[in-house]
């Protein structure tokens, strides 16, 4: 039981601490003011390009080399003997630990995109355009690259010497140069003021159940603003696409190659199938940032995205009528297009949905729910071929997946819309001075007439209406 005299111990250090709260504020306003000094707007240029640039160099060594391996499949299946859903499974492997654990490229690919993302603002569709092209033409050179190191040095060769060029992702990690936003700077404030509260309540006494109590709570309020995205219903819609939309995507770039070999293309013929395709991925990733940010299009890049994933499971749907180069060349182009057109526009959707403040969060949830896709996927699609003895039924599978990914985000934002016209209706029929906004998930009424003394709109929250 504690005696008095450690009562007074305890009362002093209170005493204490209370009176150095003024001066705590002091320097938390301080920091802030700092915080304000050095944020900025969006640059969209300037170091920026530089960031774009890593991001290029990233995505080669990481999905470019990913989708190599599917070069590795007859290898891998000739040398172990192994059936096609047995061998698959390096490739979803590898895919689902990038996305699940934050280890090896994804250490890499997802920070590289979210940098991006902070970078740029009005020319953002390019910028993703152009970074996420590192894609397409790192398939297309390495491709017929792999196939002749596979030729003159072994699969295990091969293997060996694109290790060594994946370690200049440590060259594209000294260009991230970090950023902070005008939206940011309320973040850093607040993480101090946890920070310096939660220093002083251990100072008192570190043994006290009120700093563990403190520090529970000032966890919870970081990650409960960190992670508010997670309850916003269009964000809901869009990580339940999103499952669909990968489970759809990643058995192609295993496939492709045992499929043309089986139809009788070479083994050279095969390889170039995954080069067009890589080069086509480019087209589509600059072409279809660069149109998607224009005026025209700008307000409909929603939209955009909904095409582009939609004319994949279409493509899929055709691929097992084609059975000769001729036809296989069209496919891999207008494929390889449309993967590269929404791979650009997928930040930028996450972005429209949760905004710059948590893009970075959002796209590691966002890439987070590939992993589950990717890991069963091609060994599913691997089953099927056992079972079945064609490709026929794993092409189909995943392209209504894709088509459904389309219908549902589509869905839902028609829903939504509809939601609004109707919230519009019921406020201006209620009064018909206001005039309804949405911020988010509430919705706000700003009055007609502006206020005659600043001469500003007045908004004020209506009771009762709700997005979600």
């Amino acid at each position: 039981m504690p005696t008095g005299s450690h009562w007074t111990a305890n009362s002093s250090k209170i005493i204490t601490w209370l009176l150095e709260q003024p001066g705590k504020e002091e320097e938390r306003k301080t920091m802030a003011k700092v915080n304000r000094a050095r944020s900025t707007s969006p640059p969209d240029g300037g170091w920026g390009w530089m960031i774009v640039a890593g991001c290029f160099l990233v995505t080669i060594c990481t999905r470019a080399v990913t989708r190599c391996i599917s070069i590795f499949f007859v290898e891998f299946q000739t040398y172990f003997t192994q059936d096609y859903a047995q061998t698959a499974w390096i490739h979803s492997i590898v895919d689902c630990v990038t996305m699940l654990c934050g280890l090896g490229f994804a250490l890499c690919y997802s920070p590289a995109i979210a940098m991006v993302g902070k970078y740029f603002n009005r020319r953002k569709a390019l910028a993703y355009g152009i970074a996420m092209s590192g894609s397409g033409i790192g398939t297309f050179i390495l491709a017929p690259v792999v196939q002749l190191l596979i030729e003159q040095f072994s699969w295990r060769g091969a293997l060996l010497i694109l290790g060594g060029f994946v370690l200049n992702l440590c060259v594209c990690g000294a260009l991230m140069r970090p950023i902070t936003l005008k939206e940011d700077h309320t973040t850093p404030e607040e993480n101090h003021v946890c920070r310096t509260q939660k220093e002083d309540f251990k100072r008192v006494s570190p043994y006290s159940s009120l700093t563990k109590e403190w520090a529970q709570t000032c966890l919870c309020c970081c990650l409960q603003q960190e992670y508010s995205f997670l309850l916003m219903s269009d964000f809901v819609v869009l990580a339940i696409s999103v499952l669909f939309m990968a489970y759809g995507c990643s058995p192609l770039f295993v496939y492709l190659v045992p499929y043309a070999l089986s139809v009788g293309v070479s083994h050279q013929q095969a390889a170039f199938l995954m080069s067009i395709l890589g080069v086509i991925d480019i087209i589509g990733n600059i072409t279809f940032g660069w149109l998607t940010d224009r005026r025209c299009l700008k307000n409909y890049q929603y939209v955009c995205y909904l095409f582009a994933v939609g004319m994949d499971g279409l493509c899929y749907l055709c691929l097992p009528m084609l059975q000769s180069l001729p036809l296989l060349v069209p496919f891999s182009c207008t494929f390889g297009y449309f993967d590269g057109a929404y791979v650009t526009l997928i930040p930028v959707v996450t972005t429209e949905i949760v905004g710059t403040t948590s893009l970075s969060s959002a796209l590691g949830v966002v890439y987070f729910l590939h992993a589950v896709p990717y890991l069963v996927s091609p060994p599913i699609a691997g089953w099927l071929v056992d079972t079945t003895g064609s490709y026929t039924a794993a092409f189909l599978l995943c392209g209504f997946s894709m088509i459904f990914s389309s219908v549902l985000l589509g869905f839902g934002r028609l829903v939504k819309r509809m939601r609004k016209t109707q919230l519009q209706f019921i406020a201006k029929e209620s009064d018909p001075k206001l005039q309804l906004w949405t911020n988010g998930s509430v919705a706000y009424s700003v009055e007609r007439e502006l206020d005659q003394k600043h001469g500003e709109p007045v908004a004020t929250a209506v009771p009762g209406y709700s997005l979600t």
